[in-house]
């Protein structure tokens, strides 16, 4: 048993990895800001991760064996946490994001064209970080949110007084209406409704985790001891048109698709630029990694059922 912390864990994958840890037999611990309650037998400390006198103050009597941070967005945020934790965690995993290696946002090494990217493309130990930027500002950290969350990771691997981990997680489906961002349910949408699916002229893939798999490879992060990145994904990488065919399988209606032009908005995971992750130090640290195919049709299925029929 070891006593773990979850910054965070009030929905979607995060709610599972407190279940899963829980079941395993650890000590849980949740911080968050108290719009939801942990399951019972959870330490529940209402904290805004914020305010660092506050969190200080919550956990002066505490040690942990793991944070698990699942809501770390800001350098400032990774400051503020990594000085309140400093010799109070044994070991600190930062959930980060395939946002990361999107060269939209970053000058970034070259990989070539269409190989996976492997987790030292952004190293967080050589990466800058500007505290100084405007990371209090709600506007301007949704619209910084890979470059927050590379600072993020800087600020962490460079801390004293705890070994280090991030999961930089892939785009995340599954679950139906717990699926908040609708980024599956567009699909089943548009899709089933006879809409048009918007792609670029040249739709690249990315790649993709399942909801319960993120949660059960967070809880496999808190307990192991490697140090650094590790990207979260499953096999086999998609394009738009290959989550749109699985998903008009499953609706029973072929998508319509309409090419945009350079520069203007597409339907999400439609994208011009290739950034799909490697899976294969993950697999060389023991996990075992499912493929997208396989449970990408039941995510959809789960969708449908929470979706309005096309004729409402």
């Amino acid at each position: 048993m070891q006593r773990i912390c979850v910054i965070g864990g009030s929905r979607y994958f995060g709610k599972l990895l407190v279940g899963r840890l829980q079941a395993a037999g650890h000590q849980v611990t949740v911080i968050n800001r108290g719009s939801t309650s942990p399951p019972t037998g959870v330490e529940h400390l209402v904290v805004d991760r914020n305010d660092e006198a506050a969190l200080t103050a919550a956990i002066r009597f505490r040690t942990f064996d793991v944070v698990v941070d699942q809501v770390c967005y800001t350098p400032v945020q990774a400051a503020i946490a990594a000085r309140a934790f400093a010799d109070r965690a044994r070991r600190y995993v930062m959930t980060s994001t395939i946002e990361v290696y999107d060269p939209a946002t970053a000058a970034l090494p070259a990989v070539p064209a269409g190989a996976p990217v492997p987790e030292e493309t952004v190293d967080p130990a050589a990466w800058r970080v500007a505290p100084d930027l405007p990371w209090h500002d709600d506007a301007y950290v949704e619209g910084h949110y890979a470059e927050g969350k590379r600072q993020a990771e800087a600020v962490f691997a460079r801390a004293d007084g705890f070994a280090y981990a991030t999961v930089r997680s892939a785009h995340v489906l599954g679950g139906g209406a717990q699926e908040f961002t609708g980024r599956l349910a567009h699909y089943v949408s548009r899709i089933a409704r006879g809409e048009e699916v918007l792609v670029h002229a040249r739709a690249l893939p990315t790649v993709f985790v399942h909801h319960r798999e993120l949660a059960e490879l967070l809880a496999w992060a808190a307990t192991a001891d490697f140090t650094g990145p590790v990207n979260a994904c499953s096999d086999g990488p998609l394009d738009v048109y290959g989550v749109a065919a699985i998903t008009a399988a499953q609706v029973g209606r072929e998508p319509v698709y309409r090419t945009v032009s350079a520069g203007e908005p597409a339907s999400p995971f439609s994208f011009d630029r290739h950034y799909a992750m490697s899976n294969a130090r993950a697999k060389a640290l023991g996990f075992s990694i499912s493929r997208s195919t396989d449970w990408l049709p039941g995510a959809v299925v789960e969708t449908l059922t929470t979706e309005p029929s096309p004729t409402a």
